[in-house]
């Protein structure tokens, strides 16, 4: 089992976005600890916050409260909805938290049926719980639970081999070359795109840039890509290098068969659905770009933005690392394009679908726990390539580590794919000591 614990500001984006799987039913509430009850067991996002508001008002120093925690037993295992309870509430106890309120979501959107606990790490009197090596202990109490409830056993380390495939370059550390090029050969492998833009949104994540251009060879015309690394201002730095260099996945061809095949992939895309809904929750209960860009981030959900000189909104594009899907915001919908934004953004035309009372939920209680910070949109996260046991390193700022994002953004479904492959490669090994 896989634990994958994430740490944030915002509650109320916590708690929305595992209320939409539930609401679209691909999920449900299986379980909740010490928190107000209803009389009918429904709950709204407004009404579970109210059994968090005493922790986060008692709250006067810690700057990431809220604990979203993700359990995700072996594809093979078939767990009930009891022992999903049992194993959280064990989990909770051991990691510290189980005189915590929280509430027990369980995810059936894909083939591994997993759960989410949504949680703070502060106790009544506004102190943090100790959370001294808790990916240590995490990854010790989940190798214990699997004993305890007869899952079957996981390997994080051998699975840490795979998931370090690339990461955010570094135009300071040189060799510029190697580091594009372990990005640009695999993103296509790993998210759907349909055009150059979207891809170029994806690639600014890891600073990284393409570009089309065009000449003529012995009277023919001819058109290729080159690629250059961006610096911690999203401007192009070194020379700029031909996508010969990088292989046939890095060309213009290959691209193009790849837009073609996302197309048709994307058509039927099932995650598109959430994805809207994440945006327009977003696009509801946050007050300006800044916190509509740190609540999907928190979501797993990247927001790149362009802009012309005078400061106009010309596009924005969407990246969902938990469905690996890019969409540019005209493809989600006309309430989801770049003017509707630029309308809200440079001359405060809130978005006509949101009415005054959602803005209100905005303001209350979301800015009262949330201290925003811009979204870097170049900057991305070391772990979400990682392991449960990794620990992004912010090297002078310019890779940062987005603690707070949701657990399933950190790697969850990465983890599934890798996971799945390798238990099909496999031989089953016998569970021996783990060092």
């Amino acid at each position: 089992m896989i634990a994958k614990i994430g740490r944030g500001e915002n509650l109320f984006g916590a708690l929305a976005y595992n209320k939409l799987k539930v609401d679209n039913e691909n999920g449900q509430i299986i379980a909740t600890h010490k928190m107000i009850e209803t009389p009918d067991g429904r709950y709204t996002v407004s009404q579970l916050v109210r059994s968090f508001e005493p922790y986060l008002i008692a709250n006067n120093k810690t700057e990431k409260p809220v604990l979203h925690i993700s359990l995700n037993p072996n594809p093979n295992d078939q767990v009930s909805d009891e022992k999903f309870q049992d194993i959280a509430q064990d989990y909770m106890e051991q990691m510290g938290y189980g005189n915590q309120p929280y509430v027990v979501f369980k995810h059936t959107d894909i083939d591994r049926t997993h759960i989410h606990i949504v949680s703070v790490c502060i106790d009544e009197e506004g102190r943090k719980i100790s959370d001294k090596f808790d990916k240590r202990r995490s990854v010790n109490i989940t190798r214990e639970l699997e004993i305890k409830y007869g899952l079957l056993p996981t390997v994080p380390n051998e699975q840490s081999q795979n998931h370090k495939i690339f990461r955010p370059i570094d135009y300071r550390k040189g060799n510029l070359k190697s580091q594009i090029a372990s990005v640009v050969r695999h993103l296509p492998a790993y998210y759907k795109f349909q055009s150059m833009g979207e891809y170029n949104a994806l690639l600014s994540l890891f600073n990284v840039t393409s570009e089309l251009v065009k000449g003529e060879l012995d009277g023919i015309e001819k058109e290729g890509l080159i690629y250059s690394a961006l610096n911690e201002n999203g401007e192009k730095t070194g020379n700029p290098l031909k996508a010969s260099l990088f292989g046939k996945k890095a060309g213009l061809p290959f691209l193009r068969q790849h837009f073609e095949r996302s197309k048709e992939e994307l058509n039927k895309e099932p995650s598109k659905i959430m994805l809207i809904s994440t945006v327009e929750m977003a696009m509801q209960t946050s007050t300006d770009e800044v916190s509509f860009k740190k609540q999907l981030q928190e979501q797993g959900i990247n927001t790149v933005v362009r802009r012309n000189e005078d400061g106009r909104v010309y596009g924005i594009t969407f990246i969902d690392h938990n469905s690996k899907t890019v969409w540019n915001g005209s493809r989600l919908g006309k309430q989801c394009s770049a003017n509707v934004f630029n309308e809200w953004w440079n001359h405060q035309k809130r978005p006509k679908h949101t009415t005054e009372k959602q803005s209100q939920t905005a303001k209350n209680p979301q800015k009262k726990y949330v201290k925003n910070t811009a979204e870097k949109p170049h900057h991305l996260f070391d772990f979400l390539y990682g392991t449960q046991n990794s620990n992004a390193q912010d090297e002078g700022g310019f890779l940062e580590s987005l603690d707070g994002l949701l657990p399933q953004s950190q790697g969850e479904d990465y983890d599934e794919l890798i996971f799945e492959n390798q238990m099909k490669k496999k031989k089953k090994r016998k569970p021996g000591r783990q060092t």
